[in-house]
């Protein structure tokens, strides 16, 4: 199941930038994280896909959501101009962006590349 976080939630499960200059994820498995707006259609249109692979997933990563609109400072802070926008984080190195809304298959290869996750 997907999740939404807050600033403090986010400051919790994924990167505190208040006391970390340096990219420290604080997660305990890798995550997906979609910057959406409730107006926005493709964002609308992703959020089946995500939650699919919430569930597939299961317990491997963990699927985040945050909205743009209510936690602007966030959208600031990962330069969000274009949404959907996800951000996948590994455990080790620097976190890579997607811009728009991909298929479900080109977000299973991210997945497998950039997390290292599989099925």
């Amino acid at each position: 199941m997907t999740e939404n976080l807050t600033k403090a939630t986010f400051l919790e499960k994924v990167f505190n930038f208040e006391k970390n200059k340096e990219w420290k994820f604080e997660g305990e498995r890798p995550a997906v994280i979609d910057f959406y707006a409730e107006w926005c259609g493709p964002c609308k249109a992703l959020a089946p896909i995500l939650e699919q692979l919430s569930e597939e997933y299961g317990d491997k990563i963990d699927v985040y959501k945050i909205d743009t609109e209510a936690e602007q400072e966030l959208a600031a802070a990962f330069g969000i101009r274009s949404i959907p926008s996800m951000l996948f984080c590994h455990a080790e190195g620097q976190p890579q962006m997607a811009n728009g809304a991909l298929p479900k298959p080109e977000l299973e290869r991210i997945i497998a590349d950039v997390l290292k996750v599989t099925k």
